[in-house]
C-alpha cells in the first residue's frame, strides 16, 4: 500500500458516521412509530426499547450513538495528522488546531444548550459537543506527543482509576449507594463545581466533569483503530478480521467488568467504554469490509451525505423547524390514514426533509468543518 493510499479518507468512516447520525435524525422515531403498529408484538416492543436510552444501568442501541461518534472522530485523527504533516504542518500548528477545534465544539455545545435565552445563571455548561471536543482533544494531544505503548498504559490507568473513584461515596449523600444517581462521586463533583449549570440540578450531569475522563479512552480506542488501518501493512481482509476479533475481545472484557461495576452510559463507566467500544469496532469492521474491501459502494451515498455534515444536522435540528416542514407537506396525507400510519408518514417526512437539506448542502459543497 503506497503512502497516498494509507492516508486517504475512508469512505466507510463517512458512511458509518452517517448511519450513526441517522438515528438522531429521525430513524429512532420512525422505528418507534412502526413498532406502535404492533403493540402486542414482543419483537416490536424490543425494537422500540432499543431506540431509548437506559434509564440508568443497562445498554440499549440508543446508548451506542454518542460513543460511536466519538470513536469515529478518533479513527479519523491519524489520517488527518498524516495529511497535515505532508502539507508541512508543525506540531505547534497541530496543537493550535486541536485546541481551537475543542474550544469551538465547547462553544457550539453551549449555544445548543440555549445560550441565546440569556438565562446565564442556569445555563447548562456541559454538552455532547463539549464532551466530544474535550475528549477528542485530549486523545489528539496524547497521540501527537506520546508513543502508542504509553497511550495504552494511560488508557488502562484511566479505566481502572475511574472505576476505583466510583467506589467513593458522595460526601453529601451519606448512606446512599454509590451506584445511584444521588450517591455517585461524579454527580457530587458536578454539584460542587457547577450546581446551577447541570442538566439534572441537584443531582448530576450526564456529560459532567469526572465522567469525561473515561470518554477520553473512547476517543483513544478510535485512534488506535485508525492508526492500525492507516499504518499497518496487513491486507484489507486481515484488517477487517482483526477489527472483528478485537470487537469480540472488547465485548468479553466489558461483560466481565460489568460483573464488578455496571454498564452505565450516564456515568460512562469503564464497562460501558469497553462494551460501546466493542460495538463501535465491530460496526467499523462491518462497514470497512463491505465498502473498502469488497467495494460495494452504490448504496452508500444516502449515508455519506449525512456523514460529511454530521455536526451540521445535529445543530440544525435545534435551530430549524424540520418537524413543522414535515407536517406542512405530509400532514394531509397522514390525516387520511389510520393514526398509527399517520405517525409513520410524518416520521418518514422528517427524515426526508433533513436529508434533502443535507443533500442541498452537499451539492453546493457546503460543509461545517470544525
Amino acid at each position: 500500500m503506497n503512502k497516498q493510499n494509507r492516508h486517504k479518507r475512508l469512505l466507510s468512516l463517512d458512511v458509518l458516521r452517517g448511519f450513526d447520525m441517522l438515528f438522531i435524525m429521525g430513524l429512532s422515531g420512525l422505528i418507534i412509530a412502526l413498532a406502535s403498529l404492533a403493540p402486542d408484538s414482543a419483537v416490536a416492543e424490543w425494537f422500540a426499547q432499543q431506540m431509548k436510552h437506559a434509564e440508568w444501568d443497562g445498554f440499549f442501541h440508543h446508548d451506542t450513538i454518542f460513543p460511536l461518534f466519538l470513536f469515529i472522530a478518533g479513527v479519523s485523527l491519524p489520517f488527518s495528522m498524516a495529511k497535515q504533516q505532508e502539507q508541512g504542518a508543525t506540531k505547534r500548528d497541530m496543537v493550535v488546531k486541536i485546541i481551537r477545534r475543542a474550544a469551538i465544539l465547547v462553544v457550539l455545545g453551549i449555544l445548543y444548550n440555549g445560550f441565546f435565552k440569556m438565562q446565564f445563571d442556569t445555563l447548562r455548561f456541559p454538552s455532547v459537543l463539549g464532551r466530544i471536543g474535550i475528549a477528542w482533544a485530549c486523545a489528539a494531544l496524547m497521540t501527537l506527543y506520546l508513543k502508542p505503548k504509553v497511550r495504552i498504559a494511560i488508557s488502562a490507568v484511566i479505566l481502572i482509576g475511574y472505576s476505583l473513584l466510583l467506589t467513593i461515596p458522595a460526601p453529601d449523600a451519606v448512606g446512599v449507594d454509590v451506584w445511584t444517581k444521588e450517591g455517585n462521586i461524579a454527580g457530587y463533583i458536578d454539584r460542587i463545581v457547577m450546581p446551577n449549570h447541570i442538566l439534572w440540578r441537584g443531582v448530576m450531569d450526564p456529560e459532567g466533569i469526572l465522567s469525561t475522563l473515561p470518554a477520553i479512552v473512547t476517543a483513544m480506542l478510535g485512534v488506535f483503530t485508525g492508526e492500525y488501518l492507516a499504518k499497518s501493512n496487513h491486507s484489507q481482509n486481515r484488517k477487517a478480521a482483526t477489527l472483528a476479533i478485537s470487537a469480540v475481545i472488547l465485548l468479553a472484557t466489558g461483560l466481565i467488568w460489568n460483573t464488578l461495576q455496571p454498564i452505565n452510559k450516564t456515568l460512562w463507566s469503564s464497562a460501558f467504554v469497553l462494551t460501546a467500544g466493542a460495538y463501535s469496532v465491530g460496526m467499523l469492521a462491518l462497514f470497512y469490509y463491505i465498502i473498502d474491501v469488497l467495494g460495494y459502494t452504490r448504496w452508500t451515498y444516502f449515508f455519506k451525505v449525512i456523514g460529511v455534515n454530521s455536526i451540521t444536522i445535529y445543530l440544525a435540528q435545534r435551530f430549524i423547524g424540520f418537524g413543522n416542514i414535515s407536517r406542512y407537506f405530509f400532514s394531509g396525507l397522514a390525516s387520511h390514514l389510520p393514526e398509527g400510519w399517520g405517525a409513520v408518514i410524518i416520521s418518514i417526512g422528517y427524515i426526508a426533509v433533513c436529508w434533502l437539506f443535507l443533500w442541498f448542502l452537499d451539492r453546493q459543497k457546503i460543509y461545517l468543518k470544525v
